[in-house]
């Protein structure tokens, strides 16, 4: 049940991705932290954007399970350019929403689903198709149980245009 949920989880992002690529900017790199894997960013508009994750998370409050657990975020973010003003480069801070999936493999009673609040720092060269962040981002796991936690991580990613 759970490679289903994965499964159609991807082919739904990749197919977002594809279809809105052709319009507008789309990022895929790297994020290393709490969650590691694979990081993507959708520009909507000058100020707004898709940021997802397809990752592992090495973390778990259960002792019983110290393996890697699959973690999948989506979130819509919005980008502040006027606190910090670069001459070339461009350095807004971004917020936004968003929600997570974390699937424990021995059990799918601990698999965790929870809101996301990501605040983070965006690092965009003037020259170069890249941007490198650093993000932290306070969590609400609703299901199996209500529990706050943090997630954070710093990354790069390649834009295609």
């Amino acid at each position: 049940m759970k490679r289903v949920i994965i499964i159609s989880i991807l082919i739904v992002l990749f197919w977002f991705v594809t279809v809105k690529a052709q319009d507008s900017g789309f990022g895929i790199g790297i994020i290393l932290g709490d969650p590691t894997g694979l990081s993507f960013k959708l520009w909507t508009t000058y100020t707004t954007a898709v940021d997802a994750a397809v990752a592992w998370s090495f973390r778990d409050h259960d002792a019983r399970d110290h393996d890697a657990r699959i973690h999948l975020h989506a979130d819509y973010i919005i980008h502040n350019f006027e606190l910090i003003k670069l001459d070339f480069n461009k350095l807004p801070i971004y917020y936004g929403i968003g929600g997570r999936i974390k699937f424990v493999e021995w059990d799918d009673h601990h698999s965790r689903i929870g809101v996301r609040i990501p605040l983070g720092l965006n690092f965009i060269p003037a020259r170069v198709p890249l941007d490198f962040f650093v993000e932290i981002v306070p969590l609400l796991d609703l299901a199996p149980e209500v529990e706050f936690d943090f997630n954070g991580g710093i990354g790069f990613r390649y834009f295609f245009k």
